[in-house]
């Protein structure tokens, strides 16, 4: 039984206060009400872990709605065949090219779009390398052209991005985590065949460092991609001035990881991911070209309920600049930030689905032991316009693809989602994707922090997490995809691709969402 909502509220309590009196020690000048309350504030961000979900979409004609938690996929489906089904609501597939599956995360432009790839599983097939879909089509995507140099046979991880102002692909050779010095640079103006700029192994091999990347983006002008390796926190600045002479023009340790991130609208600020929270960083010598560049350290902040931060999406409200910032690991979910000051970034909304909360995090290990590394958790998200974005579409790894109304950041609710269907006991045809070979390890171990959260907070019951699926520690049954990649829009359709699915074309009702005018996505990093 569950320690009583109020003990735990007086045990929460009694740790703010004592780690605030701590800090206020430790700190100089300390001593005065306002620090101390900037303290307590901040220690209570970083002890919140979000214990509401968002509102469920209400569902449609024609939908097939999940049967369980919002945005679980029980063991029982699982056991039975029914997530090979797939679950949707108030969204549809209109058309996929499956392929041998896809990595990490992939792009598009136009009407096209660039499949992921994953080493050494792309290279098991004939067309090993990044696929280019001709998407003119939507119900029949079909492949046009293969790019097999050296950086994208060697794996793109979550480095493969466009650039929509200059035209640009690029994509960096990621073969585990962690790669250094490939980068190829293409030029899509004809979107389905892309032309290489820069032939040869990437960057400048002679500079003080090659390039380590294990994620990358583009600042919004186009002119410099931004690479980060989450070991040991390196963060590259490549100048795409001249396309075909990538130069390594700054780089830097930003602390013991760096993942994904955004940059703001002008280019002087990025917003770092990193462990558990986000660092801004003033890059505006960068952008300016300054000789002799220097990068400063503005604010940051930390929570507690999500971790392996990945990545942040600039938008405005009312002219005030916020990010979307997106939790890889445990229950974190997604948060709205607002940096309107950089020193003290505040969170301002939080978005989850009932499966990642606390309270919930027995059944969610539940059903998702047997399945792989990672379970239900947030990955990359992409908002319909910079400015007042109206929604936002999110890869939530094994919950599927879910659309969120963002117009109102007090209120915001889940209007679609689409679970693919699981490709269950495919695991050999899957080469390409990293979900099929992690599933080699059935623990949901990204999960686990966050469950044994739960634990000690007296929020975890056992009994709810032994199911059919306990002990399936090896070998996981690909019981659900992995989408993980951000899905970009075209007005009511989005192109998106998952693990096991491969591409996809999904078309969300026109009576959940309804365009605007302007709608531009934005994916950040």
């Amino acid at each position: 039984m569950g320690r009583p909502f109020g003990a735990l509220r007086r045990t929460r309590a009694s740790v703010l206060g004592a780690v605030v009196a701590i800090v206020a020690v430790l700190l100089p000048g300390s001593a005065g009400a306002d620090l101390q309350s900037d303290i307590h504030n901040q220690v209570r961000e970083f002890l919140d872990v979000g214990r509401t979900s968002v509102p469920r979409a209400a569902c449609g004609p024609g939908s097939l709605p999940e049967t369980g938690l919002q945005g679980d996929v029980p063991a029982a489906d699982r056991d039975s065949g029914r997530s090979t089904q797939g679950y949707h609501c108030n969204m549809s597939m209109v058309g996929q090219f499956s392929g041998r599956g896809a990595g990490i995360t992939s792009t598009s432009f136009e009407h096209c779009a660039y499949m992921g790839t994953f080493f050494p599983g792309n290279l098991l097939h004939q067309n090993g390398g990044v696929q280019v879909l001709d998407v003119s089509d939507p119900a029949h995507p079909r492949p046009t052209a293969t790019l097999n140099e050296p950086a994208m046979v060697a794996g793109t991880w979550e480095s493969l991005k466009v650039n929509t102002q200059r035209r640009l692909l690029v994509g960096t050779g990621v073969p585990l985590l962690v790669g250094a010095g490939y980068l190829s640079v293409y030029d899509v103006s004809d979107c389905a065949h892309p032309r290489l700029l820069n032939p040869g192994p990437g960057t400048n091999l002679g500079m003080p460092l090659p390039i380590t990347t294990h994620e990358g983006g583009f600042s919004p002008d186009g002119n410099t991609y931004w690479a980060s390796g989450i070991t040991p926190g390196f963060l590259s600045a490549i100048d795409l001035t001249d396309p075909t002479n990538p130069r390594v023009i700054w780089q830097g340790l930003t602390g013991l990881t760096a993942h994904g991130f955004g940059v703001s609208p002008d280019g002087t600020r990025l917003y770092l991911s990193a462990l558990s929270g986000v660092t801004v960083l003033d890059v505006g010598a960068i952008q300016r070209r300054e000789p002799d560049p220097q990068v400063h350290h503005l604010g940051r902040m930390f929570w507690s309920d999500g971790w392996a931060t990945q990545h942040s999406i600039p938008v405005t409200y009312d002219g005030r600049p916020h990010i979307y910032t997106v939790d890889e690991g445990g229950s974190g979910g997604v948060k709205l930030i607002d940096v309107s000051d950089d020193t003290a970034p505040e969170v301002v909304a939080k978005i989850k689905l009932e499966i990642n909360l606390p309270q919930n995090l027995d059944s969610n290990i539940g059903s998702s032991m047997g399945g792989s590394l990672f379970a239900y958790e947030s990955h990359y998200c992409t908002a319909d316009r910079p400015a007042n974005p109206t929604a936002l579409a999110c890869g939530w790894v094994s919950s599927g693809i879910r659309v969120f109304d963002i117009r109102d950041p007090r209120a915001i609710r889940e209007i679609a989602y689409l679970n693919p269907p699981a490709r269950t006991g495919r695991n050999l045809e899957l080469v390409n994707s990293p979900h099929a070979l992690a599933s080699l390890l059935g623990i949901p171990a990204m999960t686990a922090p966050s469950a044994a959260r739960a634990v000690l907070e007296g929020q975890f019951d056992p009994s709810q997490a032994l199911s059919s699926r306990t002990g399936a520690l090896a070998f996981g049954d690909v019981s659900t995809d992995w989408c993980m990649s951000p899905p970009e829009w075209r007005g009511n359709d989005l192109y998106v691709t998952c693990s096991d699915n491969g591409f996809m074309v999904l078309h969300v009702d026109e009576s959940a969402y309804t365009p605007p005018a302007d709608q531009q996505s934005v994916v950040g990093s």
